[in-house]
């Protein structure tokens, strides 16, 4: 167990845990509690709709999938972003016109059968549930990078931690932990990326070359066909990512914690413009792993490509920069 790991994860930690607190003694009614009342104001909720995107699966996988596969794996870059111009120009509005709590309440609203609610309860869940398994994983490989605990434990930890948070500290908590996370991993991934040009003095050329000599591919890294090999590929993982983050019931809920209709198509551009930083900043990262860590001993360390962010960091900083981004 390293100090510095544990001093930041620490930190972090503490911080959840005095914002649930105050949290929890501001929560006197039900609209506080699932959507703050409406409170947020659109930079906010922009601040933390992002939060709730670049989540550790998002920021470990992306990096990974571009280091181990270039073209194809800034592909789901690409997917993720163009959703939130679906969700901007025909979903956010009309959703939070209605003025519930949750996706369930919008279908219903159209289609009052209970069978519809039914469906769409069972279809939440499984979305919650599938979507939770990755961002556990992802999750749990950070605690157990920083504190050297059993990857088991790791994952019960961060998830009691989360657990708690939620249950006590409402929208509330997890709209400002989202905040505080969005500001501090732009930051520490905007450090990443200065750090890693300035390895090549600047020159992106440099960069190129010398990924495409680390690379197995060759020159074929920045074409598709690394992981997608058929067109059919292609179109069904970009539906996919489209459709399927447009509908994700933490994103949409997020509509209702703004006063109107207005702060809510501010807020998805606030946050379209901060997700799509972020995924270009993911791209300078997955380029650095390959050309500072080096694609085999990426794959070698992890073949999702799960490690290649926290490998770079700890390459260009050291214990010091890991830990700031992993806590």
């Amino acid at each position: 167990m390293n100090l510095t790991h544990l001093i930041f994860l620490a930190a972090i930690m503490v911080g959840i845990l005095i914002i649930t607190h105050w949290a929890a003694k501001t929560n006197t009614t039900p609209q506080q509690f699932y959507i703050v009342s409406g409170n947020l104001n659109a930079t906010q909720n922009g601040l933390a709709i992002a939060g709730d995107f670049i989540s550790a699966a998002s920021f470990l996988g992306i990096t990974g999938s571009i280091a181990l596969y270039g073209f194809d794996g800034f592909l789901y870059a690409v997917g993720f972003l163009t959703s939130y111009l679906l969700l901007l120009f025909f979903i956010a509005e009309p959703v939070r016109r209605l003025g519930t709590y949750t996706v369930g309440d919008v279908i219903a609203a159209r289609f009052p059968q209970r069978s519809i609610r039914l469906i769409v309860s069972l279809n939440t869940l499984l979305i919650c549930l599938l979507y939770m398994v990755p961002q556990l994983m992802a999750a749990g490989l950070f605690i157990q990078l920083l504190l050297g605990l059993d990857y088991p434990v790791s994952v019960l930890v961060i998830g009691l931690l989360i657990t708690i948070y939620v249950m006590f500290g409402g929208m509330i908590t997890t709209s400002w932990v989202q905040i505080i996370k969005t500001v501090l991993l732009m930051t520490g991934t905007f450090l990443l990326c200065l750090l890693v040009l300035a390895r090549f003095h600047w020159d992106p050329a440099a960069l190129f070359a010398r990924v495409t000599a680390e690379s197995p591919y060759a020159e074929g890294f920045f074409r598709s066909g690394n992981l997608l090999r058929h067109p059919l590929e292609t179109l069904s993982l970009h539906l996919t990512l489209i459709f399927g983050t447009a509908g994700l019931p933490h994103i949409l809920i997020r509509f209702y914690t703004v006063r109107d209709q207005i702060a809510v198509r501010q807020s998805v551009v606030i946050a379209s413009w901060i997700i799509g930083t972020f995924y270009l900043m993911t791209l300078v990262l997955g380029l650095g792993a390959v050309a500072l860590v080096g694609w085999e001993r990426l794959a070698t360390a992890d073949p999702e490509g799960n490690l290649a962010a926290p490998l770079l960091a700890y390459t260009l900083g050291g214990d010091f920069v890991m830990a700031f981004l992993s806590a």
